[in-house]
């Protein structure tokens, strides 16, 4: 942990680990990540570019396919492991997005769903960190309800299918090489639900155009509404089975509000270290700042919040890893870790005083990217509708 002359000794995280290799993996790649830290990502932010060079190291160290199979080039762990990964990065104030979508999202998937020949293409490619696969599934008028998206996929006389539509919120789909794209694929049944299928195309075929939008993000991953226009999606670049690609994107679902937790609550902890270091050090009259109640029980009050978070996230990890249902772990464990994590970083901006406003102090500039996971993947009241019918057993209320 950070610490400064003055400082108290470093922050007492809990031990979310279950085993001796887990915490290994943990020390490894924090030692990664603070190496570069948290002026590397403001750099490329301002440079507009990826972090090709984190990127590239993390890939090499095998951190990016830790979860994949061991026999397409992975480490054959767990979404715990890639959990660590993810977290030890935000923590050192670099919250990678990018590890969300194509490791998390994508990786999953195609190790449950994919073909031979397309977990052999894709998948060694995404551990490594060389290829790199975006999710499309939002649409403007669609929202949550997946049901109702727009974006068509027709079949093609002679085999494939063509796609039209339109996707918005795709995150890094300019540094991607391919898309999964969720589309529907039958006419609506009588209570105008649809049935849908999974598709993998590759970014550069003819007929995809993407539009930047102009958020208040700062993170190197950009985001992007995306027009397919008679887009040609080849036969053997359908995920899973046609008309189920419903129950094929829900294998990339909880690993992605696990891997969102774990962004989330590595920025708490950044968030709580960058307040605590400040408040031992920052001397107003005769005594650090830390020394007033005032200051110091908003933060301890963030390190409870956050640690409680992480080890909701951590026991949604091992459910997923064991093959039991983590739907509803998965969903709490987001939950939580969106609001511990702008909670965790209003209160060391609100310590900071007026310094928490300023760029140089590496705060004001994640208040978005922390915010965004009351949000996305899925919203806070989407998660307290699942939670209300599921476990507490009341009536559906959408």
């Amino acid at each position: 942990m950070l610490t400064t002359k003055g400082s108290p000794s470093p922050i007492s995280e809990l031990n979310v680990d279950d085993s001796p290799e887990r915490e290994a993996l943990r020390s490894t790649v924090s030692k990664l990540a603070r190496s570069y830290g948290r002026t590397y990502l403001k750099e490329v932010v301002k440079e507009q570019r990826q972090p090709t060079e984190l990127w590239s190291d993390l890939g090499k160290a095998g951190f990016l396919g830790v979860h994949l199979p061991e026999e397409y080039g992975g480490g054959g762990g767990g979404m715990a492991d890639l959990a660590i990964v993810i977290e030890e990065n935000a923590a050192a104030g670099i919250p990678l997005f990018m590890i969300v979508i194509s490791p998390s999202i994508a990786g999953p998937i195609l190790a449950a769903h994919g073909t031979d020949e397309q977990k052999a293409t894709w998948l060694p490619g995404i551990a490594s960190g060389e290829l790199k696969v975006a999710f499309s599934i939002t649409e403007p008028d669609a929202g949550l309800n997946t049901h109702n998206i727009t974006t068509t996929a027709t079949p093609r006389p002679g085999g494939g299918w063509t796609l039209n539509g339109q996707k918005y919120w795709t995150s890094g789909a300019d540094e991607a090489d391919a898309l999964l794209v969720v589309a529907r694929s039958d006419e609506p049944d009588d209570r105008g639900r649809t049935r849908l299928s999974l598709f993998l195309v590759p970014t550069d075929t003819p007929g995809i155009v993407m539009q930047e939008i102009d958020s208040a993000l700062t993170l190197p991953e950009k985001q992007f509404v995306i027009f397919y226009d008679n887009v040609e999606v080849l036969e053997h670049n359908i995920i899973g089975d046609e008309h189920e690609g419903l129950r094929q994107v829900f294998a990339g679902l909880n690993p992605e509000r696990i891997a969102a937790a774990a962004v989330a609550n590595g920025i708490g902890r950044y968030a709580i270290e960058a307040g605590t270091n400040y408040a031992a050090n920052r001397q107003v009259w005769k005594t650090p700042i830390g020394a007033h109640q005032g200051v110091a029980h908003p933060l301890a009050r963030s390190h409870i919040e956050v640690q409680s978070s992480r080890l909701l996230a951590a026991h949604a990890a091992q459910l997923f890893d064991a093959g039991h249902d983590a739907g509803e772990a998965s969903n709490m464990a987001k939950f939580c870790a969106g609001q511990a994590a702008t909670n965790a970083l209003d209160r060391a901006i609100q310590v900071h005083g007026g310094n928490g406003l300023s760029n140089e102090f590496g705060l004001s500039d994640l208040w978005f990217v922390a915010r965004m996971f009351r949000t996305a993947p899925v919203s806070e009241e989407m998660i307290l509708n699942h939670v209300a019918q599921h476990s507490l057993g009341l009536p559906k209320s959408y």
